[in-house]
């Protein structure tokens, strides 16, 4: 969210002027004998607008409203008025709990430097356009975009906070749908494919606005963002799709009950201290999207995957590579590989060659 809203406040109130003269335009025109009389000469008294004339004010003021919705989503405004601010002026602010959503393109940095300038524009124009839509769907919006990734805020109005983490995976799902559709239109085309990987957060943020007199930002800023955002990172790493907290998964179940269909299917995957943060997090990974069968492999691993983490916790790191060693020998039976099990091994490996502290707590520091 680009949010100029000095600006935007000043055509927010020619918004409100123009769509006053829109209403009283159709008050004019439900009037009997609504004819407009002609302005008397050196007269003081106002003109009165023809019927022509309020349609054209009246064009505006959507034109205008369209614009400021452009800078600064319908939504943030919606959320303070729900808490009783009706008015932005420097300094407002206001604490809400919301599920945080990053997403971002995988090697973004090498597919850029093979584009010329207008290529790349037309490349991220072409991608938004495309993530919007699950976001929006699903109770969401876009707070903004930071180079090619987006950062999308769920917090649905009339909504639990189970409904919010709920929109957020669902929104994220319809990412991964998108990106399939996305990368067949782009091989018709003859470009690659491209990958995103996306990290979900849920918890306590601040909304407000920051700045100088004459020049406001609109801003979301807490922990909880930097959180989602260290789990976005996360996923190319574990070469995983979608990673979430173990916050949002908890705030999910809240209210299992009305969340029953459609199923979602997740997996707990490391335990990790992420940079900035002395509390470690639990790692689940978003499986819904996955076909049945791959599904199936990996939450069948979870159960070894969780058993890892307690050798870790008791630094038991023999025990964790010998439970590797077995889970691989199956894995080459079944011919197929999952990428945390490799993930693990590596970082049993490593520890058992530098023998941590004793007081260390178990969780990789990320």
């Amino acid at each position: 969210m680009i949010g100029l809203v000095a600006l935007i406040i000043v055509l927010a109130v020619y918004a409100i002027v123009i769509t006053s003269l829109w209403r009283k335009a159709i008050d004019t025109k439900n009037t009997p004998h609504n004819t407009a009389k002609p302005e008397p000469h050196n007269s003081t008294v106002s003109r009165v607008y023809s019927d022509d004339e309020y349609k054209i004010k009246a064009d505006e003021a959507r034109q205008l409203t369209n614009t400021f919705q452009k800078f600064v989503p319908k939504q943030f405004v919606e959320h303070f008025s729900k808490h009783g601010t009706n008015e932005f002026a420097l300094g407002t602010a206001d604490e809400d709990n919301v599920a945080i959503l990053f997403c971002d393109i995988r090697g973004f940095t090498g597919l850029s430097e093979k584009m010329k300038p207008q290529e790349l524009m037309n490349f991220l124009n072409s991608y938004f356009l495309r993530m919007n839509a699950p976001i929006h769907t699903n109770h969401g919006f876009i707070d903004k975009f930071i180079g090619d990734a987006i950062m999308a805020l769920f917090d649905r109005p009339d909504g639990s906070d189970s409904d919010k983490a709920r929109d957020a995976i669902v929104a994220a799902l319809g990412l991964r749908q998108s990106l399939a559709l996305y990368n067949q239109h782009r091989a018709k085309s003859g470009y690659e494919a491209i990958d995103i990987g996306i990290g979900i957060h849920f918890g306590p943020v601040i909304l407000g606005t920051v700045g100088s007199d004459d020049r406001m930002d609109t801003t979301v800023i807490g922990d909880s963002v930097n959180i989602a955002q260290r789990l976005e990172t996360l996923a190319p790493k574990y070469k995983v799709d979608i990673v979430v907290s173990r916050a949002l998964i908890d705030t999910l179940n809240q209210n299992k009950a009305k969340h029953l269909a459609p199923e979602l299917n997740f997996r707990v995957i490391d335990w990790v201290r992420v940079k900035g943060r002395s509390e470690p997090i639990e790692l689940i990974e978003v499986l819904s999207h996955l076909n049945e069968e791959e599904q199936s492999f990996r939450k069948d691993n979870e159960a070894t995957i969780k058993e890892l983490i307690k050798t870790r916790k008791e630094h038991d790191f023999e025990r964790g590579i010998a439970l590797i060693s077995n889970l691989e020998a199956i894995a080459d039976q079944q011919q197929n590989s999952d990428p945390i099990i490799a993930h693990h091994l590596s970082a049993f490996q490593e520890l058992k060659s530098r023998a941590p502290n004793r007081a260390w707590d178990g969780a990789l520091d990320l």
